[in-house]
Formats: structure tokens, sequence, C-alpha cells
């Protein structure tokens, strides 16, 4: 399965995850994770968003490569325009296999 990790530097982490999810969940469902993390259930594959004290770790699973782009698109598209003000860039790095 295709996977791909964003670490995204802010000192904003937490608040970024939950805003993301808030967000999208109203079109996805969102599962709560230990430590503020986040899981969502896309049509496409799966997302996590994972607060950490000087970044926001996302990551994106799916089935196949054009799927896994949609996934990593929606999740940077939205951060990116919520993080504006702070210039936050999303990277997606493809896992190892």
């Amino acid at each position: 399965m295709p996977s791909s990790t964003a670490h995204v530097a802010t000192d904003a982490a937490a608040r970024y995850a939950k805003q993301l999810a808030s967000h999208l969940g109203r079109k996805v469902a969102v599962e709560d994770l230990p430590g503020d993390g986040y899981r969502l259930a896309f049509s496409a594959g799966e997302g996590t968003l994972t607060p950490e004290a000087d970044r926001l770790v996302m990551r994106a699973t799916a089935s196949d490569a054009e799927s896994l782009a949609t996934v990593q698109d929606v999740l940077g598209r939205h951060l990116e325009r919520f993080g504006q003000r702070r210039e936050l860039v999303v990277t997606w790095q493809e896992d190892a296999s």
C-alpha cells in the first residue's frame, strides 16, 4: 500500500491538527487518536495527523498512487491555506516500501 509522510514545522501543531480534522470532518469520517492525533477516512485512502512539539506529522496511505496523490492534495492544500499567515509548506516524502 503506497504511503507518504510530511513533517510540517510549526509551534502550533495541535491547533492545526484540530482545525484540519474539524474542517474535513464535515465530509469524511474522523477518529480521535491518543495524544491529540486524528485519523481521517477518505474514499481515496486514509490520513493521520500527529502533532509534535515543533511540527505536525501528516501521513497519507491509499491503495494506489493516484488515490495517494488525492489524499496528499486534500491534506496539504487545506493545511497550507489554514497556515498561510505562518507560511506553512507541506512537502510529502514517499515512505519506504
